[in-house]
């Protein structure tokens, strides 16, 4: 991606065009509105990184008046609006991209807003139609919000089935081994359980929910030491949290 002082003297160069004889003004042709668009929604995708919402929206409707169809300067918008909590202007900003190009990175993240919006049977539809592109390179990121959707819609099994997908593209993927340690313990296959949650430690940092996990399954295996020490980082890190209490009720 280019760094914010070249994608403006990009701009510079474009909106000033051509002063030497012969030279074509590049506003006047398309591949120059083109660059100019694309170098106007990095812009924004670069203030939208550094925390700027506000400035974000200045380039990105820059883009939109060069390319009013432009899939890729209504879904930063879209991300934008999100941020700022804006949700009506975000659903629009995505539907309008969605509208234009039928693209599984739009579809994830328009899936990925439905599903912190509570629409979850929504989000699910969307991660199915990004899930669909067999070539898309964060696949195994939908399969894991599949999974995490089916959750929410209290469909365990099918859920299973998702985060396996998910894992089986890209076996590095801690959420989706936190869940999959969580429904392995759950169903009681204690061995799988443990396997998942082991992965899921090498790659992740503990949280509340896994440490609460990890005491489970290590007083299952008769691991006293570890269900001590993931106490005690439970009690230390978390001593507010809901798993800390869970904790405390079980030792009764």
């Amino acid at each position: 991606m280019f760094s914010r002082i070249a994608l403006l003297l990009l701009l510079a160069g474009l909106l000033h065009g051509c002063v030497s004889t012969g030279n074509v003004d590049p506003m006047k042709t398309a591949a120059g509105r083109d660059e100019a668009r694309d170098a106007y929604i990095q812009l924004g995708i670069g203030y939208l990184q550094q925390g700027d919402t506000s400035r974000a929206k200045v380039p990105l409707r820059q883009a939109l008046d060069l390319d009013s169809r432009s899939a890729d300067a209504h879904t930063a918008l879209a991300l934008v609006f999100q941020t700022e909590m804006e949700y009506e202007l975000a659903d629009k900003h995505y539907r309008e991209a969605l509208s234009i190009r039928s693209d599984p990175r739009i579809l994830n993240n328009y899936g990925s807003f439905l599903f912190e919006r509570g629409r979850y049977e929504e989000a699910m539809q969307r991660f199915t139609q990004a899930s669909a592109d067999n070539l898309y390179t964060e696949r195994s990121r939908v399969f894991e919000n599949m999974g995490l959707t089916a959750l929410q819609l209290k469909q365990p099994q099918e859920a299973e089935a998702y985060f396996e997908r998910a894992l089986r593209l890209n076996a590095r993927q801690p959420r989706a081994l936190l869940e999959m340690a969580m429904l392995s313990y759950q169903s009681k296959n204690y061995v799988p359980a443990r396997g998942y949650y082991e992965r899921y430690s090498r790659l992740a940092e503990q949280n509340a929910r896994s440490l609460l996990l990890g005491i489970r399954l290590a007083n299952i295996h008769d691991d006293r030491d570890r269900a001590a020490t993931l106490a005690l980082q439970l009690r230390r890190l978390y001593p507010g949290s809901p798993e800390y209490q869970q904790y405390l009720s079980e030792q009764r």
